[in-house]
Formats: structure tokens, C-alpha cells, sequence
């Protein structure tokens, strides 16, 4: 028994030295074969050895067996020997069209910059040892087999350099093909080149740089360069395979519309790819076609907007106004959306027609055609904008009113190359015409506003205060007045630091006067509009110029100092109401209330009451603390 587990630990520690030794023998790979190359394009063997002792940077050799030669062994070239090429490879190793790369000590790349038909054999790697044990395998081959050159690429028409306007349609084609005995794929690929001012150019040359746009690849999907990632997403950019001739594919690529940054030089370029036997795409061709150059011509440098009628235009009030925009220097060829907006800054409550003022949009039309106005919405029955030619767009206001006037300017923004743009699609340009300065002529009117408290008792809390405003409107042609009542507290006398009121010689500061607060409107079309909350308030007219304001059971809130003031609207030739802008304010009336007779009694029962309550609480207050104490002494004598 014991013979036989020392036979068994003899075993396994035999079998387990082989391992070991096995494990760290030393193994030459490559590529596994046979490979296909074309001629005259790169191949690129890589070579790698693992389990090697000695040091990290290995030596490599390389073999030829050409199948033309019978078998016989050519030295290509080699790591440590300069001398080691046959005379079929001196020159070409010399001026380096075959060499080894090194990407680190143990894995090297053969490369031969142009394959020839006589290229063809097998192919071996070899290492010279640097083992203590000659183990393992020390070199590995692979045969390549070179394929004539049958890609083609062309183009039917290449561009001509003439500058192409900003938004236009560009169309490039580009034909390919391959025509093996072995099952190859291609792919095609169209890219712009763009000199770019820079360093390069200090250092004596422009600096290109490439870009690709889109792509098809070996397996027939299609993407897009990074900087044309959004452009594709959006539908702008689009490639196409269609069958051609003569075993050619015609692909077709298009850009729905340039821009600017698309000026360079074109090219498209084709490759073909073939699955290797450890099941990896190798490219073995590439041809790359140049088809011409592109210059964008900017919008900018052409387009111009301009309205009229120029200068400045006075109209009387209800007079139609009528102004026209015009957009200048688009290109014919291309067809593009406009956005084109009327603005309006300024109006007759600025001192200066078009001074100050926020700039407000008056209406616009959108590039399908849509109108809309601004924030005046009654200007949607009262006006218009039309498309009256290709680029021309009038605005009409029917009955022009003074709240008209102002400086008018036309905006234009431009979609170039995209007739119905989306909510997302940006702006290509957007431009501004000249301004137009409207004033409005105005009748000659004069408002006046007298306000009066009427005779009568004194007002107390709880009765009804009635203010009447007489205002009148002197003009020619119907006019009504728009009347509205104004109230501020009574301002008290402010005095100085130190100061006694009571002195004769005091003289107060002049009093702060806080801002007035709308107590109620009456429209000049009727319509009471009541702005407080404290006490019921009502508003009529008595007369053609007498309007009244009464305070109902009014309140100590409601004393103060009462004023009105009064707008002057006048009526258009169409019937349309319109403020004037003229305006008067009336005097200031004072209301004070007093206080009623039940008032007046109360305060003297009160302190009556008061009084007495207080005296009666002291007496009780008094009798019982000496009660307190004389009990307390009779329980002591006990």
C-alpha cells in the first residue's frame, strides 16, 4: 500500500514538473492564414513570443518562402542584423518600404509599404533563443496570398470652385467597386478638407484638417462625423447607395443646406475589407478621390431689409397707416423661410417720438404664412399684413390712434435653405431695416377738472360723503371726458428734533405727501370701475360735465384729501374711440369726519363708569383688610 502512494506522488510531481516546464516554454505566434492582400496596397504581419527567459527585448527574423522559388528560404529582414536581407529586399529595406515596427520587446510588425505579385508565400517569424532549455517552438509561419487590384472609384461630377450661395442644396456623388475572386466588402466615406491658419503656418505651411462627414461602412450602416452628428440627426445631411454601372455602386450624398463652415475641398474615399480566419475585419485597399472645392458665399454680405415710406410720417388721428418691407439680395436658387416681424418703440407719452420706451412687437407673419399681433390684440380687427410679393410685406393699421406713434422698424429673420422650419431649427440670419418715425396729428383739445364737496351738514362717521368734479372737454367733433377720483391721507406737519409743537415759534417741516390711491374710474364709454374695498362706493354722471363720487357710510379711512383727474377721448372718422392724451387735474378738497353725538356721550359714561368702579373697589379693599387684621388680634387674646 505504501509503494503504491509513493508511485502516485511519483507521478503527479513528474506530471507536474511537465506542466510547469510546458507553461514557460517559449511560443511564436501569428496571424492565422492564409491571408489575403491586394497588391500594391500595406501589409502589416504582426509577430508576438511569450514564455522566453532572458531579456524583455527579443530578437525577430523574417522568412520568405516564395511559391515561385520552389520553397526556398529568402531572408526579409531582422531585428539585430542589418546585412540579413537576400538581394531581393536590400533596396526595398534601405529606403524603408519593408521594415519592423516595434510596438514593445516582445511583439513586432513586419510591414511591407507596397505588396507585389512575387510577395506571395509563406511567411515566417523567426525568435533566436535566449532559454537556458532549447523549449517550445521558436518560430511560427503564415502564408499570404496577394490578390491583383480591382477597386475603382470615380465621379461623375466634381465641383467647380464658384462660390455657392448660404443655404443651397449640395449633391455629391461618388461611383465604386470591386470586382475579387474572394468575398471582400467596402465601404465609402465622404470628408472635407479645411486649411486652418495656426501654428502650421508660422512653421512655414497651412495646416489641413480632416472631416468626415458621413459614412457607409463594410456592413452597409450608415453614420456620421462627429461635428456633423446633429446636422445627420436632423435629416440634413443624408447618403444613399443606388445600383450603377459596369459593376459600380453610385453613392450619393447630400446637404440639405450649406453654411458657412462648410467651405473646403471634397473628397470621397472607398475601401475594401475582408474577414481574416481568427474572424477579424482587416482592411486590405483604399482609394481616395478628390472632388473638388466648395466656397459658401455668406447671406450676409447680400441680404438688406428696408421699409417705407423713409424718414418720418405725420398723419392725422383715424388716418390708415400703411407701411411696407421690402428684403433685398436673397438668393434666387435657394428656398428660404422668413420670419418677418414689425416693432414699434416709443409713442406720444414720450417726450420724443422713439426716445425711451420699451421696443414692442406690433404683429408678425411667420414663414408658413400665419399672422398674429402683439401684445394689442384690438389691433387684429383693426389692421392687417400681407405678403403683396416676393419679398415685399405690407402693415396696415386702418384707423391709426395716437397710442400709434412711434418709430417703426421691420425685422427679418431668415431660414436659408429651409422653407417651413421646425420650433428647433436655428436662425441662419436675422436683420433689422431703418426706422420709421410716425407722429400723429391730434384736434386741438382742452380739458378742465374742478372738484367741490357741497354745502351741507358736517360729515360724521357713518354718513355719505358726495364729491362732484365738473370736467369739461372743448374740441371739434364728438369727445367724452374719462374721469377718475383720487385720494391721499391728510399729510400732518413734521418737526424738527428738539422742537416743541406747542411753541409759537415753531415752524413745521413741510409735510410728506405719499402717493395717491385710486378710489374709483368712470370710462368715457360709462363703465364704473370701483378700487376699494373699505366702504361702499359709487360713481354717476349728473350732467354733461358734472360727475359725482359718493362714499356710503364712510368711515375714519376714508377722510383725506380728494382729487380727480380727467382724460379727453375723442372718436376716429370710423367710429373708434381713442384717448387724445390730454388731461387735466382738479383742485384737492379736504374731508374731515367728525364724531356723533352718541360718540361724544359715551366718552363721559365711559369715565364716569370707569371712575366709580374704581372707587368702590378701593373702599372694598380697604374694609376688608382692616376686618382681616381685627380678627387676627381677637385670636391672639385667646
Amino acid at each position: 500500500m505504501r509503494t503504491m502512494m509513493a508511485s502516485m506522488k511519483t507521478a503527479l510531481f513528474v506530471f507536474l514538473h511537465w506542466v510547469l516546464q510546458y507553461a514557460v516554454c517559449r511560443d511564436v505566434t501569428l496571424p492565422i492564414g492564409p491571408l489575403y492582400r491586394v497588391a500594391g496596397f500595406p501589409l502589416s504581419l504582426p509577430c508576438v513570443v511569450t514564455g522566453f527567459e532572458g531579456p524583455r527585448t527579443q530578437e525577430f527574423e523574417w522568412f520568405l518562402y516564395r511559391d515561385d522559388a520552389g520553397g526556398r528560404q529568402m531572408g526579409v529582414v531582422s531585428t539585430r542584423d542589418k546585412g540579413f536581407p537576400y538581394a531581393p529586399f536590400q533596396a526595398r529595406v534601405r529606403n524603408g518600404e519593408v521594415r519592423v515596427e516595434r510596438d514593445s520587446g516582445d511583439k513586432v510588425r513586419l510591414v511591407i509599404q507596397r505588396l507585389r505579385a512575387e510577395d506571395q508565400g509563406k511567411y515566417e517569424c523567426y525568435t533566436p533563443s535566449t532559454d537556458s532549455n532549447y523549449q517550445g517552438n521558436y518560430s511560427a509561419s503564415v502564408a499570404v496570398k496577394v490578390i491583383p487590384d480591382t477597386l475603382q472609384i470615380s465621379y461623375s461630377r466634381s465641383l467647380t470652385g464658384q462660390p455657392v450661395p448660404e443655404g443651397a442644396e449640395l449633391t455629391l456623388t461618388c461611383s465604386a467597386g470591386i470586382q475579387s475572386e474572394q468575398l471582400t466588402h467596402l465601404s465609402i466615406m465622404f470628408g472635407k478638407r479645411s486649411g486652418e491658419e495656426g501654428l502650421g503656418k508660422e512653421a512655414g505651411g497651412d495646416v489641413s484638417t480632416v472631416r468626415e462627414i458621413i459614412s457607409i461602412d463594410k456592413m452597409l450602416g450608415v453614420s456620421s462625423g462627429r461635428l456633423y452628428k446633429k446636422r445627420y440627426d436632423d435629416g440634413e445631411i443624408t447618403l444613399e447607395k443606388r445600383n450603377g454601372e459596369a459593376g459600380l455602386d453610385v453613392y450619393v450624398m447630400k446637404m440639405r443646406a450649406v453654411q458657412p463652415d462648410d467651405t473646403g475641398s471634397y473628397f470621397c474615399e472607398a475601401s475594401q475589407w475582408i474577414l481574416d480566419r481568427d474572424r477579424s475585419w482587416q482592411k486590405i485597399a483604399q482609394r481616395t478621390m478628390d472632388i473638388g472645392n466648395l466656397t459658401v458665399q455668406q447671406l450676409a454680405e447680400s441680404l438688406s431689409v428696408t421699409s417705407s415710406p423713409r424718414g418720418e410720417v405725420t398723419l392725422q388721428v383715424g388716418s390708415p397707416l400703411i407701411l411696407t418691407c421690402e428684403v433685398l439680395g436673397l438668393p434666387s436658387e435657394v428656398n428660404s423661410g422668413l420670419l418677418v416681424q414689425w416693432m414699434r418703440r416709443g409713442s406720444i407719452s414720450s417726450d420724443v417720438a422713439g426716445a425711451g420706451g420699451v421696443e414692442v412687437e406690433v404683429a408678425r407673419m411667420s414663414p408658413d404664412g400665419v399672422v398674429s399681433w402683439g401684445d394689442d390684440l384690438s389691433r387684429a380687427s383693426g389692421g392687417s399684413m400681407e405678403k403683396v410679393a416676393e419679398g415685399r410685406y405690407s402693415l396696415k393699421l386702418f384707423s391709426a390712434r395716437p397710442l400709434d406713434s412711434g418709430v417703426y422698424c421691420c425685422v427679418v429673420s431668415v431660414y436659408a435653405g429651409r422653407r417651413n422650419p421646425g420650433p428647433s431649427t436655428p436662425v441662419t440670419l436675422t436683420q433689422k431695416s431703418e426706422g420709421v418715425t410716425v407722429n400723429l396729428k391730434t384736434k386741438d383739445v382742452l380739458v378742465s377738472a374742478v372738484a367741490q364737496l357741497p354745502r351741507g351738514p358736517l360729515l360724521k362717521r357713518g354718513s355719505t360723503i358726495t364729491l362732484i368734479c365738473n370736467a369739461t372737454v372743448t374740441t371739434t367733433g364728438p369727445a367724452q371726458a374719462q374721469v377718475q377720483w383720487l385720494r391721499w391721507p391728510i399729510p400732518e406737519p413734521v418737526f424738527k428734533k428738539g422742537q416743541r409743537p406747542e411753541s409759537d415759534d415753531t415752524v413745521p417741516e413741510p409735510p410728506v405727501v405719499e402717493k395717491p390711491r385710486l378710489v374709483a374710474l368712470l370710462t368715457y364709454d360709462g363703465v364704473a370701475k370701483i378700487y376699494t374695498n373699505s366702504s361702499e362706493v359709487s360713481v354717476d354722471r349728473l350732467s354733461a360735465v358734472s360727475y359725482r363720487l359718493r362714499v356710503h357710510t364712510a368711515t375714519i379711512d376714508d377722510q383725506g384729501m380728494y382729487a380727480c383727474h380727467a382724460e379727453a377721448w375723442g372718436q376716429d372718422p370710423h367710429g373708434g374711440w381713442y384717448d387724445t392724451g390730454a388731461k387735466a387735474e382738479s383742485n384737492a378738497v379736504n374731508v374731515y369726519l367728525y364724531a356723533r353725538a352718541a360718540d361724544l356721550l359715551l366718552i363721559p359714561l365711559v369715565v364716569g363708569v370707569s371712575s366709580a368702579l374704581f372707587v368702590g373697589i378701593v373702599i372694598i379693599a380697604t374694609v376688608t383688610c382692616c376686618f382681616m387684621k381685627q380678627l387676627a388680634r381677637q385670636r391672639a387674646r385667646k
